[in-house]
């Protein structure tokens, strides 16, 4: 007689749920990254916004730049350039994978722009 072989399913579950917890976290992460984008370039949007007031207002541009550098994240550029009356500032803000996992994408760098015109001397 042939003896059959009888094969056991056990364990199966267990790891179909470790690899789906796996690529929920990895989902999770991914999605935790993209959020943290979003903000920080409205953050850099904002403080190049708030730079161009204060240019505007007729404040000095290290003034202005350290109010933007506030603004901004952490290791973000601010410049600042003058046409005329027209002022402009960008805002330049890296922002790198969370834990490392996206290290092989590097960090992406993210820029918020505003401009303005100076304000009169008050004559009209």
């Amino acid at each position: 007689m042939c003896a059959e072989r009888v094969r056991s399913d056990s364990g199966a579950v267990t790891a179909e749920a470790a690899f789906g917890i796996a690529i929920l976290v990895l989902i999770a992460l991914g999605l935790a990254w993209m959020v943290s984008l979003g903000v920080v370039a409205v953050r850099a949007q904002d403080a190049a916004r708030e730079a161009v007031r204060a240019l505007v207002r007729g404040e000095a541009a290290p003034a202005a730049v350290a109010l933007a550098e506030q603004v901004a994240t952490s290791g973000s550029t601010v410049t600042t350039s003058t046409e005329g009356r027209l002022v402009r500032v960008t805002v330049r803000s890296p922002v790198r994978g969370p834990g490392g996992i996206f290290g092989f994408i590097g960090p992406v760098v993210l820029s918020g722009q505003a401009a303005g015109v100076v304000e009169g001397d008050g004559g009209g």
